[in-house]
């Protein structure tokens, strides 16, 4: 998911932005409103006036949108539960009632329960549009806690100040005690004065390797200011990503505390792997966050691109010395009735695993975050709000990937190698239609987000295949690894 006009290289012949440019291609291939939060210091005011006129759709209120995707969700699982009657008695005979209603939830009802609001949620989303022309109206403290990100770094920083952004910014780059070449890549480029007249570019060296969340923190007890965005240092932001993350973040709801950007995948051309991970990212991870942002409450804002307000980080304590610091750090916020939102026209790209083990370990932090904040926000159950269904979901993902390693696949190999047909027989081809259905209205709302910044989506049918085919096969190992790791109380590092 890279744009190849004007190009530059990189060691895995990727082709990146030049920042300015607009590329010509890109990547391949649930109730009521939480309230108001009093903090010792208010966030600030928020608005809609800069939110394109001109469209005249009427309106439907969120939990209206909410009560027909949920109802539509309901009548796809009432339907596939009367079809898959037949499937279930033949499972039953041989493993009991009991075990094969939670076979057959965890292989067709509960994920098509999923796709089925996933899909309805998508078709009613209206996001706001900017003007060309408008203008946030705060400075930004950028943050990038870098280790050993020498071959990147500079990339990261100059895509940063390619950005036109009016009302000022400064970037801290926190070098978490690198063995490689990162903070004289960064003094160089202070040296050399790439920012900008009124930015600032600043250093902090860490003498020792003390974690990424240690590394935010001290970035964060020295921004100069109340709107922190986060960055990683292997991560390039398209041309308006800054300002249209922070317009997003400005027109949101007044409780508004962080709001995620888009990231994409980077380096997609170097394998196979990171063929899959381009469509998982373009598809899978921006289509969820900009449904959960639908129902006022983006699950994850990842550390790779989003911006919070520091008073809520000070508020939380910072970031916690956690393996999935930045999923504990957005449930928290959440868990005091704060806002998360999504920003899909704020768009970053990113470098993702090359290789399996580095994948493995990736996805196994990332689960292991999950249970972490279920762990240490359970009220999370049990607060209405309108994407508690998002929070229930999340909650199914272990029980999911259980049942699909421990029994969907050997039921797949079973049906094809010995004709066996009573976990993976014609009843699983219920599923088929409705992953094509929701792949194709992920593909169209993300293209016409990406039409939007002048960027075009690369053909890559072969990993597109893949990820639709084996994606699930390569993510659930690792997911289930994390869980196990986490719930057995293993050693965290990162």
């Amino acid at each position: 998911m890279v744009p190849t006009g004007n190009r530059q290289r990189s060691e895995s012949d990727t082709a990146l932005y030049e920042p300015g440019v607009v590329a010509r291609r890109s990547i391949g291939g649930m109730v009521t409103p939480p309230p108001i939060v009093t903090v010792d210091r208010p966030l600030p005011e928020r608005g809609r006036a800069r939110y394109r006129a001109g469209s005249r759709r009427r309106y439907v209120p969120v939990r209206m949108k909410l009560a027909g995707s949920l109802l539509f969700a309901a009548g796809w699982v009432g339907g596939s539960s009367w079809l898959a009657q037949p499937w279930i008695a033949d499972l039953a005979a041989i493993t009991g009632p009991i075990l094969a209603w939670a076979v057959v939830a965890g292989i067709a009802l509960i994920p098509g329960l999923a796709n089925a609001f996933v899909i309805a949620s998508l078709i009613i989303d209206r996001r706001p549009v900017y003007p060309d022309v408008a203008v946030p109206s705060r400075a930004v403290t950028i943050l990038v806690a870098a280790y050993n990100e020498a071959d990147y770094i500079a990339d990261t920083v100059r895509s940063v100040f390619a950005q036109q952004y009016e009302p000022g910014r400064e970037l801290i780059v926190i070098d978490d005690g690198s063995t490689d070449a990162t903070a004289a890549v960064v003094q160089d480029l202070i040296d050399h004065g790439v920012a900008p007249a009124g930015d600032q570019l600043r250093l902090i060296r860490q003498a020792e390797n003390g974690g990424k969340a240690a590394a935010l923190n001290a970035g964060l007890a020295a921004a100069r200011y109340d709107l922190i965005v986060t960055l990683d240092g292997d991560t390039w932001l398209h041309r308006d990503a800054l300002r249209n993350l922070v317009l997003n973040h400005e027109g949101s709801p007044s409780n508004t505390a962080a709001t995620a950007g888009t990231v994409l995948v980077r380096n997609s051309r170097a394998n196979r792997l990171t063929r899959l991970q381009e469509w998982d990212y373009f598809m899978g991870i921006a289509s969820v966050k900009r449904v959960q942002s639908l129902y006022q409450g983006t699950l994850v804002a990842q550390g790779a691109f989003s911006a919070y307000e520091r008073s809520v980080l000070r508020e939380v304590g910072g970031w916690q010395e956690v393996v999935g610091e930045d999923i504990v750090l957005t449930w928290d916020i959440i868990d005091r009735d704060y806002r998360v939102g999504y920003a899909d026209d704020a768009i970053a790209f990113t470098r993702v695993p090359e290789t399996m083990g580095r994948y493995f370990r990736q996805r196994k932090r990332w689960s292991r975050g999950l249970i972490e904040a279920f762990r240490r926000f359970p009220r999370v159950f049990f607060r209405p709000r309108l994407n508690l269904p998002f929070v229930y979901l999340n909650f199914t993902y272990p029980y999911l990937d259980l049942i699909y390693m421990t029994v969907f696949v050997p039921g797949v190999l079973a049906a094809v190698f010995f004709g066996m047909y009573a976990i993976a027989g014609i009843m699983t081809l219920v599923l088929v239609p409705l992953a094509l259905l929701m792949s194709l209205v992920m593909y169209v709302r993300q293209l016409k987000a990406f039409r939007a910044r002048g960027l075009r989506v690369r053909r890559n049918l072969l990993g597109f295949a893949g990820y639709l085919l084996a994606y699930q096969a390569i993510l659930s190992p690792a997911s289930l690894a994390g869980y196990f790791a986490e719930l057995l109380g293993r050693r965290k590092n990162w």
